[in-house]
Formats: C-alpha cells, sequence, structure tokens
C-alpha cells in the first residue's frame, strides 16, 4: 500500500516521503495512529497544503522532547526489588517499572519508550538503559537496581 507519512518513523521515513508498506502494517498501526495517510491524489494534495502546518508541529515535538532529554540524560533511577543471597532477583525489573518511576519523578516517558537492550533486568546492580522520547532523542539512563532480602 502506497502512504504518505504525517510524522517521521523510524526506519521508514521523513515527513512527507510517500512509501509503500505492507497493507496490514499500515491499516493496523500507521493510519490508527495518525501516522500517514493512504497516498490518492487527494490526500497528497491536501497534505502539501498543511506541510508547513505539519513541519512546525514537528519541530515543536522535537523541541520539547529535546529539553526533557536534557533533564533525563545521566539521570540515575534506583528500585528495590526482592532478591536472593546471590543477587538474583525474584523476577525482574520491567520497562514498564523504569517508565512507572519516570512518571513518579515527574518526566513524561511511556513504558515502550524505554528500551532495554539486554532485556529484563533480572541481578542486583547498575544497568544502562536508553530511553526514546523522539525517534531523534535518545537519551541514556541508569537504573540501579537494589536488593530487598526476603
Amino acid at each position: 500500500m502506497q502512504i504518505i507519512l504525517l510524522e517521521k518513523v523510524v526506519n521508514l521515513g521523513n515527513l512527507g516521503d510517500v512509501v509503500r508498506v505492507k497493507d496490514g502494517f499500515a491499516r493496523n498501526f500507521l493510519i490508527p495512529q495518525r501516522k500517514a495517510r493512504r497516498a490518492t491524489t487527494s490526500a497528497i494534495a491536501e497534505f502539501e497544503v498543511k506541510r508547513v502546518e505539519l513541519e512546525t508541529a514537528a519541530a515543536a515535538k522535537l523541541a520539547v522532547a529535546q529539553i526533557a532529554g536534557e533533564k533525563l540524560a545521566g539521570l540515575t533511577v534506583q528500585i528495590t526489588q526482592k532478591s536472593g543471597v546471590d543477587g538474583r532477583l525474584f523476577g525482574s525489573v520491567t520497562n514498564a517499572d523504569i517508565a512507572e518511576v519516570l512518571v513518579k519523578q515527574g518526566f513524561v516517558v511511556d513504558k515502550a519508550q524505554v528500551r532495554m537492550a539486554q532485556g529484563h533486568l533480572k541481578i542486583v546492580g547498575d544497568h544502562a538503559v536508553s530511553v526514546a522520547l523522539h525517534t531523534d532523542v535518545v537519551v541514556d539512563i541508569i537504573v540501579a537496581v537494589l536488593g530487598e532480602h526476603a
């Protein structure tokens, strides 16, 4: 399916690009999330009229994300979980747990924005985690997992 992107999408394209994607990806994700529209001639003409408005909105989102990224960069977050004597956790620390702690500290972060390269955290210690506030703004934070002996 041919679509026109209404915002930058990672690994797909920038605002205004006309790209071909699988039908399900367009119908189930991009179009409902208002990230894209079908690339009909009328939709392309309509987009060209609104291009400046969409570009200024995208620039504003990027600026807000950069400001939040500066505050968030290098932050250390502490999470306490029950653990055994050997330092292994009973359970794990997930991206939802990290997002919840960041929201409590006043940041606007969704669990999908927390990127954990090594998977869920299952041992006590300091771990590097990335937070993608925008497609162009990815900051690293430190998650200090503290053990609470059962």
